[in-house]
């Protein structure tokens, strides 16, 4: 792949701001972040960049926010997009961060992944495409939904 920076105006999307202490700041137009593999590399840890620049996955119970039960918000780690809630957070018995909902569906976008031989909806920022994890239909009330994402795709912002 190119590590070159190309001059193309970046897509334009909607996206739901947060700000740190949860508060819904309101629905804003911004440009994707599109970066080169080196421009990711620099910004991001080796296990970062191999998870959300290369749909990689951490090891079931090594990722940092796996057990974490504090309050607050957990933004991309690429771009600081907000993506959770720990009051959707709850203990799937995976080893990752499980979730029932995103803090607003705007911030995400979902695809069919169909690598090792399984279907699954892949979870990825909707403004940098950062892989963030996998959704699937098994978990607790009220979504039914279990967002499980890996602690390195995320940066956690603790409620004051």
């Amino acid at each position: 792949m190119s590590t070159k920076t190309t001059n193309v105006t970046p897509e334009i999307v909607e996206i739901v701001r947060f700000s740190d202490a949860g508060e819904r700041l309101g629905t804003e137009r911004v440009p994707k972040v599109v970066k080169t593999e080196e421009e990711w590399r620099k910004q991001l840890g080796a296990q970062a960049f191999e998870v959300t620049r290369h749909s990689g996955t951490e090891r079931a119970c090594t990722g940092q926010y796996w057990d974490l039960h504090d309050r607050g918000l957990y933004r991309c780690i690429c771009c600081e997009t907000a993506l959770f809630v720990a009051d959707t957070k709850f203990d799937s018995g995976t080893g990752w961060p499980s979730f029932t909902q995103p803090v607003t569906p705007e911030n995400i976008s979902t695809e069919e992944d169909r690598s090792y031989g399984m279907l699954r909806i892949s979870v990825s920022c909707k403004r940098c495409d950062a892989h963030l994890g996998h959704v699937f239909n098994d978990g607790p009330r009220p979504t039914g939904q279990r967002f499980c994402m890996n602690s390195a795709a995320l940066r956690f912002v603790k409620f004051a």
